[in-house]
C-alpha cells in the first residue's frame, strides 16, 4: 500500500488569503496593471474552434475500435475537453465578453460545456466564486479537500486512487461542503447538454459519446495537464498556499498555470498574465513554483509529506471575527 502520510491534519493559519494585501501593493506600485483588466477579444474564437473540433472528431472517430477511442480521447480529446473545462474557468470570470454582459458569458459557457459531455459550466462559475472569496476557508472554499478524503487517502496507493478519481470528487465536493440552492440557469445549462448529447448518440451513437465523456474523465485524472489542480494550492513549501508554474503546459490550458497572478487579479484574462509578471516581477519571482504538473503529481503519490492533508484552511469563526 506504500508509505502513510506523515501528516494528521490540515495546515490551520489565522491570516487572511495573501492575494488581497498583494493586490493593493501592487496596484499602488504599478496602476497601469489596471489597463490589463477586461476580456480577450480572440478568446471565444479560440473556444468557438476547439468545440467544433470536437465535433469533427465525433465523424472522424466513429468507426474507430474501442482501443483507438480510448487512445484518442486520452491523447487528444481529453486535452482539448479539459482545455474547455479551464475555458469555463475563464468564462466563470466573465472572461468572455466582460462583466457587463453576464448573461451573454453563461450562455457562451454552455456552448463551451458541450464536448465536455456533462454539465458543469453554470455550478462551476457559482462554487469557483467562493474559492477565491473565501480561499482556504474550512467551510466555503469547495476546492479543499474534506476530512474524509485525507483520511481515506492516506497512503501512497491511496493517493494514486485519490488522483484517479480526482474528476469525481471535483464534481461531488462542493454538494457536501456548501451546497448551494440549483439556479434556473444550471437547469438550462443541463437541459442543453442533454440534448446535445442525445444528438451525438442519434448521429454518431453512443461510443462517440463516450469519448467525450472518456476524455473528460482520464484528463482531469492522471494525465499531464490535470497536474493544476494539485499544483495549485497543495503546500510543497511550508506557509506557501499558492503556487504558479510557467511551462509549455500553459500554452493549452489558457495559462492558468499563472496561478497567484490569477488570485491576485482575477479580472485579467488568462492571455495576459504573462505580462502581468512582467511588469511587477519581483512580486512573484521570490515565491516557491513549479516546474513540472508530472512531476507535481509523481510526488503527490509518492512523497509521505504531500497528501489531501497538506492544505491550508482557514477557521471560518475566527475569520468572521
Amino acid at each position: 500500500m506504500g508509505q502513510h502520510v506523515s501528516r494528521t491534519d490540515f495546515e490551520w493559519v489565522y491570516t487572511d488569503q495573501p492575494h488581497t494585501s498583494r493586490r493593493d501593493a501592487m496596484l499602488r506600485k504599478y496602476p497601469q496593471i489596471k489597463k490589463l483588466f477586461g476580456p480577450d477579444p480572440k478568446f471565444k474564437y479560440i473556444v468557438s474552434a476547439m468545440v467544433l473540433t470536437q465535433i469533427l472528431m465525433l465523424y472522424v472517430m466513429q468507426d474507430q475500435s474501442w482501443k483507438m477511442i480510448v487512445l484518442v480521447a486520452y491523447c487528444f480529446g481529453g486535452v482539448i475537453n479539459h482545455s474547455l473545462m479551464l475555458a469555463n474557468h475563464e468564462i466563470s470570470h466573465n472572461m468572455a465578453f466582460g462583466y457587463g454582459r453576464p448573461l451573454a458569458n453563461r450562455l457562451f459557457g454552455m456552448w463551451c460545456n458541450l464536448p465536455i459531455g456533462v454539465p458543469m459550466s453554470v455550478s462551476f462559475k457559482k462554487y469557483h466564486t467562493l474559492h477565491h472569496r473565501y480561499l482556504a476557508d474550512e467551510r466555503l472554499d469547495p476546492d479543499v479537500p474534506s476530512i474524509l478524503e485525507a483520511k481515506l487517502f492516506c497512503n501512497t496507493f491511496g493517493k494514486f486512487v485519490w488522483v484517479i478519481l480526482q474528476p469525481l470528487f471535483y464534481a461531488i465536493r462542493p454538494l457536501f461542503v456548501n451546497p448551494l440552492p440549483v439556479e434556473k440557469l444550471e437547469m438550462l445549462n443541463t437541459a442543453i447538454q442533454l440534448a446535445f448529447d442525445g444528438l451525438v448518440v442519434l448521429i454518431f451513437g453512443w461510443r462517440m459519446l463516450a469519448y467525450l465523456l472518456i476524455g473528460s474523465f482520464l484528463a482531469m485524472g492522471i494525465h499531464p495537464v490535470a497536474g493544476h489542480f494539485i499544483a495549485e494550492h497543495y503546500m510543497y513549501a511550508k506557509g506557501f498556499e499558492t503556487y504558479s508554474y510557467y511551462g509549455a503546459l500553459n500554452w493549452i490550458t489558457f495559462n492558468v498555470g499563472y496561478h497567484n497572478e490569477h488570485h491576485d487579479f482575477p479580472a485579467i484574462p488568462g492571455s495576459r498574465l504573462p505580462e502581468l509578471k512582467k511588469i511587477a516581477p519581483e512580486f512573484y519571482e521570490t515565491m516557491p513554483q513549479h516546474t513540472s504538473w508530472v512531476r507535481v503529481m509523481y510526488d503527490f503519490v509518492t512523497d509521505p509529506a504531500i497528501g489531501p492533508y497538506a492544505r491550508i484552511k482557514r477557521r471560518a469563526l475566527e475569520r468572521a471575527g
